[in-house]
């Protein structure tokens, strides 16, 4: 078992960029510690599905027009448990998980943010939200945090960060694509690998 990959488990909303992103690092050879396994989505026409399933990962979904907040809870720990996911990456998840969710998976969740945390941070801040604050605030500098989950909404632990400049003249849109393209793509698939290698070296403990 110590030398075994670690299984992954991809929890998407939307069009999986960031899923893309670390499926491209790990057929790279970037992420040898670890293997998609899931994909999670809670919305059935997130084009994130498509990208897995051209990948041939399979794909659950746990829609919110078809089940509650609590309901969707208990189908995504179910499906994590049946595929035996040891790592959970939330990459553009808009589903708030309850404590009993960052409990069993403490240590073996990871969030990609899109500002540099503890700043513009927290509830509502997801998206388009993000970069409009940080706009409006006129800051120069933005980028993107990978950080554990925990109970406290974008609180967890820091992994890795990147920072990217604001430029004169950027829409909310531009900035998010600067923001993916210079920072989300380049940490997530790092910190994936880094929390890979960790996990499998407890493993082995």
């Amino acid at each position: 078992m110590g030398t075994e990959n670690i299984k992954i488990a991809v929890l998407c909303s939307g069009g999986g960029t960031n899923l893309q992103a670390i499926l491209n690092a790990r057929e790279a050879g970037l992420i040898p510690d670890g293997e998609i396994v899931l994909v999670i989505c809670d919305r059935r026409g997130a084009y994130a599905a498509e990208r897995a399933r051209r990948y041939a990962v399979p794909v659950t979904f746990v829609d919110r027009e078809e089940y509650s907040r609590k309901e969707r809870e208990e189908r995504i720990l179910d499906a994590l448990s049946e595929c035996g996911a040891e790592l959970v990456v939330f990459a553009g998840f808009l589903t708030i998980l309850s404590e009993k969710f960052t409990e069993k998976y403490k240590g073996r969740a990871i969030n990609v943010h899109p500002a540099l945390l503890p700043s513009f941070g927290g509830e509502g801040m997801y998206g388009l939200h993000v970069h409009e604050a940080v706009l409006k605030r006129g800051v120069k500098v933005t980028g993107a945090t990978v950080h554990y989950v925990t109970e406290e909404c974008d609180g967890g632990p820091i992994i890795a960060q990147r920072a990217v400049c604001v430029e004169e003249g950027d829409t909310p849109e531009t900035l998010q694509k600067r923001v993916m393209r210079e920072a989300e793509w380049v940490i997530l698939p790092e910190a994936v690998e880094t929390v890979c290698k960790k996990l499998k070296g407890e493993r082995i403990e």
